[in-house]
């Protein structure tokens, strides 16, 4: 695999009176293509403002993310990013809403029939083909969720972020979300770097475990567990490697 995703003594704070709240300092990060990782962490460590910045939506106060070996200084079309809320504008239809995504900045045009392709194939991959002119309000929060999701894999992306994509959705509608996203990500070839509080989720979705911490360095300790995916039936090594992670987190807020 080839080094697709680089982050270099990167700090992140924010301003107010009096001056400058730092929430990382010194922190590098890579990501290799066809990789998937999980960033996990106390609440206000700095998870979201990272993946904002490795997406390029967000500048650090100091340090460089470079994808594919160039600097990034803004959003990229490979780059897609997947939010907690799925953001739909109420008065488009599904197939409408992810057609929305191709029309964001910096996506290289494309003719009518190419375009109209790369929607009915978006919404085709996240089982959506039936419901693709049914409006926002007439989709239960897994198919909303599944409809951002489409208009992010619109764009072609060759990396999801996702901020906590499923937080908000029952254990079920979770659950097959988990395995969908899986199922693109492998029949794609995409790589996957995924923020999340849920340990379980992050041992589940991705092949590598990044606990944050605040503070100089940014990052504690890194799991990678040798289990093949699907991971559901091998609880044992799951559950080890999750009271592992815990008692890291613990130590951590100790």
């Amino acid at each position: 695999m080839s080094q697709l995703l680089l982050a270099r003594d990167i700090t992140l704070g924010f301003h107010e009176s009096g001056g400058v709240t730092q929430l990382l300092s010194g922190f590098n990060f890579s990501a290799d293509a066809g990789s998937r990782v999980a960033i996990i962490g106390a609440s206000g460590v700095g998870k979201s403002s990272l993946l904002r910045v490795l997406s390029g939506l967000e500048r650090p106060l100091a340090g460089d993310i470079f994808y594919q070996g160039k600097r990034l200084t803004g959003p990229h079309p490979q780059l897609g990013m997947v939010f907690q809320t799925p953001g739909l504008l109420p008065w488009l239809n599904l197939r409408q809403n992810v057609a929305f995504g191709l029309k964001f900045r910096h996506q290289p045009r494309l003719g009518r029939q190419q375009r109209q392709q790369r929607i009915s194939q978006a919404i085709e991959a996240v089982g959506l083909s039936l419901h693709q002119h049914k409006y926002p309000a007439q989709l239960s929060g897994g198919m909303a969720q599944r409809a951002a999701l489409a208009r992010c894999l619109a764009r072609s992306p060759a990396v999801l972020l996702l901020d906590e994509p499923f937080s908000a959705l029952d254990p079920i509608s979770r659950q097959e979300m988990q395995q969908l996203v899986g199922t693109i990500a492998r029949d794609q070839q995409l790589s996957v770097l995924l923020v999340t509080h849920d340990i379980d989720e992050a041992l589940l979705m991705t092949d590598r475990v990044l606990l944050l911490q605040g503070g100089e360095g940014g990052s504690l300790k890194e799991w990678q567990p040798q289990i093949p995916f699907p991971r559901e039936q091998a609880l044992d090594e799951l559950s080890a490697a999750r009271l592992d992670i815990l008692k890291a987190m613990r130590g951590q807020r100790s």
